[in-house]
């Protein structure tokens, strides 16, 4: 019989003062800022009641489920158990095997009932529906630039980026206590000799890191994969000489969902980098919203403690749903669009011959969220957008009112990657442009530690604090959306300013050093 791994999700207290301290702490108008919270401290005011925590494990236990492990924070826990007692625990449900891309998966199509005792107490379940979703395939990407003649051009490197956002080989990590990380999932590997080899061929003009200072989880055997190498090598080359860990996918159990295991692990270490780079998403509308919501609080938690999560913003433009009668919307990504993240989108060159300017890249993933509202931090920005630009999308398309992405962008086209000893040019994809933005919040944290001053933290409410100062804001280019009469394939465009495609644009390191350490 099958073994089974699954996450219940107990209620939380307090998730309305969590915010509240959240955006106290982040906020550099408010006493408060910089006063970031300790693992301890966020676990004591989040904890599940005694209650909740009685009634679940009790429910648990009243069906010979006793294998649980819990986390600091009390308000997760991971249970074992075989398919006929989870069938008999959710009630509803019906487990099967399914294999897709040569890896095994056990899900229940079917949805799940909870006793309306146990119902108030509980978020959600995990491990029993979601399917991981897709990462984009950099190889399908790549084949399709070849093929569309990008062979000529320059070619994003190390020195070209570090060229463009104004590093110079004296910007590299110095502070003791400063750490940096990418999270893998989708059985994506990273292999040390690659890093080791881009660093040869790459890293010669500024000092650097050639080692993973920590893997935490279980690195694959096999093939390395480019999404993690791509994520590796650019944060290690832009947050040069500062140590830099890789969450990868444990992959102990078939049901287990490698996101939301490494969610859990945040929550359960005392001692983690300051900047998370992920290149993950889903579509909102395939998610259910308290599944959303809680994993929201769970990015509040994080920041709360002066962590800065970065996610890229997909590489669909605004996105594309299909709805009945043959109407269409855009479609927005999650977590690209928790308002307690730093989304990422994507830029090219103008000329892709030499280091120019930057336009938009057409894949840049943006848009409007269908599940959160507009935070207040970004409204002002947001709506002189939505005001100023003629032509915006049919509103039938777009929710306006909603959390508007992303907050920032880089580079995103023609990177040159080592994956198993080999440069591969031509790789795309806003999972090459967050893991530069996070290189240089990491540098950035560098800086202020060296002047004793705290980590950046959940960076968004400064961001628009700033109002694109120290960034060079991208005004030029369209993102790609539905194919149909009414936008014919486009999406949003960038303007002067914030907008929903590149954000307030790409780095200008000196630039948005000072801004960033200067004041506080």
């Amino acid at each position: 019989m099958t073994k089974l791994e699954l996450t219940f999700a107990l209620r939380q207290q307090n998730v309305d003062q969590l915010e509240h301290l959240l955006l106290l702490v982040s906020d550099p108008k408010s006493a408060q800022y910089g006063k970031h919270l300790t693992l301890q401290e966020v676990a004591a005011l989040v904890r599940p009641s005694q209650l909740t925590q009685k009634v679940v494990r009790h429910w648990l236990q009243s069906h010979g489920v006793t294998d649980c492990q819990t986390i600091l924070t009390q308000d997760f826990l991971q249970c074992t158990m075989n398919t006929q007692v989870a069938e008999a625990l959710l009630p509803g449900i019906e487990f099967h095997r399914y294999v897709r891309d040569g890896i095994s998966l056990v899900r229940s199509s079917s949805a799940y009932h909870v006793h309306e005792d146990v119902l108030q107490h509980l978020d959600f379940v995990g491990g029993v529906h979601r399917f991981p979703p897709k990462g984009q395939d950099l190889n399908e990407v790549l084949t399709k630039r070849r093929r569309s003649g990008a062979k000529f051009h320059l070619g994003n490197t190390p020195a070209t980026l570090r060229s463009r956002y104004n590093l110079t080989a004296a910007d590299v990590g110095s502070a003791q206590n400063n750490s940096q990380a990418v999270a893998q999932f989708l059985e994506q590997f990273y292999h040390p000799a690659d890093l080791a080899e881009f660093m040869t061929l790459f890293g010669r003009s500024f000092q650097h890191l050639s080692k993973i200072d920590r893997v935490v989880g279980v690195q694959g055997a096999g093939k390395a994969g480019l999404e993690a190498s791509l994520d590796v090598e650019y944060i290690m080359s832009t947050g040069a000489n500062i140590p830099t860990w890789v969450f990868t996918n444990p992959g102990r159990h078939e049901t287990q969902e490698p996101f939301l295991q490494w969610m859990l692990l945040l929550s359960n270490m005392t001692d983690i980098p300051w900047v998370h780079t992920i290149s993950y998403g889903d579509d909102e509308d395939s998610l259910s919203s308290a599944y959303m919501m809680r994993i929201n609080t769970e990015f509040m938690k994080a920041g709360v403690r002066g962590i800065s999560i970065l996610f890229a913003s997909g590489d669909s433009g605004a996105g594309c749903r299909h709805l009945t009668k043959g109407e269409n919307s855009f479609r927005p990504s999650f977590p690209a669009s928790s308002p307690y993240v730093t989304t990422v989108g994507g830029t090219s060159f103008k000329n892709p011959f030499k280091v120019t300017y930057e336009v938009t890249d057409y894949i840049s993933g943006g848009g409007f969220s269908n599940v959160f509202k507009m935070p207040d931090y970004q409204v002002g920005a947001v709506e002189g957008y939505l005001k100023a630009v003629p032509g915006l999308p049919p509103k039938t398309y777009f929710n306006t009112s909603g959390r508007a992405y992303p907050d920032i962008a880089a580079l995103s086209d023609n990177y040159w990657v080592v994956t198993d000893r080999v440069p591969i040019p031509w790789v795309s994809g806003t999972s090459a442009s967050t893991p530069v933005v996070g290189g240089i919040l990491s540098l950035i944290n560098d800086q202020r530690f060296l002047k004793g001053l705290p980590s950046l933290g959940f960076l968004n409410p400064r961001l628009y604090q700033l109002q694109g100062q120290g960034l060079f804001d991208v005004t030029d280019g369209c993102h790609l959306s539905c194919l149909d009469e009414q936008v014919q394939g486009q999406g949003f465009c960038a303007a002067p300013s914030w907008d929903p495609v590149t954000g307030w644009g790409t780095p200008n390191y000196p630039a948005l050093l000072a801004a960033l350490v200067l004041e506080k």
